[in-house]
This record gives C-alpha cells, structure tokens and sequence, in this order.
C-alpha cells in the first residue's frame, strides 16, 4: 500500500515519531503500564456496545492490541477495520495478527482519523486507544467519527489524562521523568516518549470532551475517570435518527 504523507509538516512529525517507536511500542506498553492497559482497553470494548456479528472501527489502531480485542468481541460473523497512519505500526498489527491462534475478521487500513476512507453511517460502533490526544484537530476527528458511526451507534475513546488530584499529579509526573522515559531511552526512544507529558498538559480534560462530543451531535456522553485519574475513557451515542 502507497503510504500516506500528510501535508502538515505537524503531521508528518506525528507520524515519523509513531513509525520510530513502532518495534517497541508494545513492549514499552506492557512495562510502563505492568499490562493494565489490557485491562482498560478492555473496558473501552466493552463501553463501545459491540456485539456479536457488528462491523465496528478502530481508530489509530496502532499495533491493533485494542482493535483485536474489539475483533473477538464481534466474533467470526462480524469484522473490524483498524485504521492508522502509520505504516510501520500497521505492519507490526498484521504481523501479529497473522500469529494469533484463532482467525479475527480485521482489515487494516492506512488512513488519517481527520478523514476517514469509509462512507458515512458504516458502523456499528468504534473505539479509540491513545489516539484522540495526538490528532491536529480533535473536534474533527470527533466529526469524522459521528460521520462513519450509524444512529444509535456507540463510541468509546481511551486516552491518558491528567488527574484532578494534585498528590496523584505529581506521582504522574514522577512516573513520566523517572519510569517512562528512562525506560524509553534504554530503547533509544527517549525524546519521542518525552512528548507525552506536554501532551497531556495539551489534552482537553474529561468535562471538556463531553462538550466537545456534543458539540459533534453525540448525546448520552459520559467521561469515566479510571486509572486514579490517570486514564479516561469518553463514550457517546450517535443519536437514533439523523438530525
């Protein structure tokens, strides 16, 4: 496939870094979360409504750790499409894909989540794992996820955050200067994981989404603090008829 190069010199930047970090980036999942991410994106499946036999998107699917737990929720009668800019990151998702046990129905797209390659109203429900927070234009990409969803369709987007409290902010902080990046420079990826904590600083908070959402015609939108805080989880509704 053609690899797509995005206009915006910001994207481009974006999109080299994911490339870069492409052979660790499950790896340094697994360290720096001590494999709870499982766990939240997990809860991201669930929160999306997916169920047997839909065809549901992963957006910015990464090395597609969310997108096949979304693929087995859906079963053999149902598909996904994960979608990432990164060619890189998608090449490490067939690959171990390709060694899963058991057959998933994933079709893996390159694509820019400002504007997806799918028809409008496609859907059945659509998940996000750590994507909404390095989009150039997040009420876009929120747009373009009402687009492609169907009515009464659901999505559930996982991201970090930064918490209310203060005490767990500043262990947030410690864990970033003294975990995270330290764990990312014995791989040779520390500037590119040193992004995340001006990222966060950058990121709009839980109640700020749920407005943005709706600013986007989603209703029935919740923000679920979990991790302390540390992490979020944004579900929303499109509406059952198109208004």
């Amino acid at each position: 496939m053609t690899s797509i190069l995005p206009a915006n010199p910001q994207a481009q930047t974006i999109q080299s870094l994911f490339n870069r970090i492409a052979p660790a980036y499950d790896q340094l999942n697994d360290r720096l979360s001590m494999g709870q991410h499982r766990i939240w994106k997990q809860m991201a499946v669930r929160w999306s409504g997916a169920t047997t036999g839909q065809v549901c998107l992963d957006v910015c699917c990464g090395s597609g750790d969310l997108t096949r737990r979304l693929a087995r929720q859906v079963g053999r009668g149902g598909s996904v499409y994960g979608v990432d800019f990164s060619p890189a990151l998608l090449e490490v998702a067939r690959q171990q894909t390709a060694e899963q046990v058991q057959p998933l129905a994933i079709e893996w797209v390159e694509g820019d989540a400002l504007n997806l390659p799918f028809a409008d109203h496609g859907f059945d429900a659509a998940t996000m794992g750590y994507g909404l927070r390095n989009v150039l234009d997040i009420p876009r990409s929120l747009q373009e996820l009402y687009r492609v969803l169907k009515p009464g369709a659901k999505m559930a987007i996982l991201d970090f955050h930064r918490p209310n409290s203060a005490w767990i902010r500043t262990f947030q902080q410690w864990y970033l200067n003294l975990v995270v990046v330290p764990a990312a420079e014995s791989l040779g990826l520390k500037q590119e994981y040193a992004y995340i904590s001006p990222s966060l600083d950058r990121f709009p908070t839980g109640q700020e989404q749920i407005v943005l959402a709706q600013s986007a015609g989603f209703v029935n939108v919740t923000h679920y603090p979990i991790a302390a805080g540390m992490m979020g989880v944004l579900v929303a509704q499109k509406p059952g008829y198109l208004i």
